[in-house]
């Protein structure tokens, strides 16, 4: 087996190579403005591969972009995987299910897959934050959707005049803990905690569908600067979605 996985976010994308028993190291890059030409450094020799799967929730352009690097470079055509009611071991819960993201849905096949038989929350921490319940025996319960914490920063920032005024320059004031001596710093110190209690909530109340804690598996981008900040049991497993399409290209 020679399979490209390709993993496109809201801005960022991550590729590897999986032999059918190892996932090489993952590159990435920021995709914004990017062309067929660009997504040529993506698709590289894969040419030579059997199958590229794509996770995108990046929109029609941008998928159109990659296809077109791959036809100019004469690889096999991108196969872009979407959101089943059920699939490699993991039932959607949502109500209608083509709803919840690929990359939310790849992420809990990836980590049902690494971490069987356990129930588990599962935290991707990229533009957005997101949450979802995964019972032991694979069935998502449901999920929330935050902005991740530089993303609640920034809203800050545009919203009000005198916060972003009072945010620009100056001392960086990082403080102890939550408490920031800076209007810069306790934006920052604000979102993260914002988003970590998030989390903890979400234990909480998980124990009442599921009958234990959940272990929380954070995913993404954001997930070790939040991870010191969870009191919940927790652990990283970094390029969740890429561990997904690799249990996809097997199973799926």
């Amino acid at each position: 087996m020679n399979v490209l996985l390709v993993d496109v976010g809201n801005t960022r994308v991550k590729w590897t190579r999986y032999d059918g028993s190892t996932i090489a190291r993952a590159r990435a890059g920021h995709h914004a403005g990017w062309t067929a030409r660009g997504f040529e450094r993506v698709i590289g020799s894969a040419r030579h591969s059997e199958r590229i799967l794509v996770a995108s929730v990046a929109g029609p352009a941008v998928n159109a972009a990659l296809s077109r690097a791959a036809g100019r470079l004469q690889a096999p055509l991108p196969q872009f995987v979407a959101t089943r009611r059920r699939a490699c071991g993991v039932t959607a819960g949502y109500i209608e299910p083509w709803r919840l993201g690929v990359d939310r849905f790849l992420s809990m096949i990836g980590a049902r897959a690494r971490l069987p038989r356990l129930p588990l929350c599962i935290v991707g921490v990229g533009t957005a934050m997101t949450i979802d319940l995964l019972g032991a025996d694979g069935r998502h319960r449901g999920g929330a959707i935050i902005p991740a914490p530089p993303l609640m920063v920034s809203s800050l920032l545009a919203g009000t005049r005198g916060i972003r005024r009072r945010a620009q320059g100056g001392a960086a004031g990082a403080g102890r803990a939550l408490f920031g001596r800076s209007t810069r710093a306790a934006l920052e110190q604000g979102a993260r905690y914002a988003a970590a209690a998030t989390v903890d909530r979400a234990v909480r109340e998980a124990r009442t569908l599921v009958r234990r804690d959940p272990l929380v598996v954070l995913t993404g981008g954001g997930a070790a600067a939040l991870r010191p900040l969870i009191d919940s049991a927790c652990l990283e497993i970094p390029d969740l979605v890429l561990w997904g399409l690799a249990v996809w290209a097997q199973e799926g």
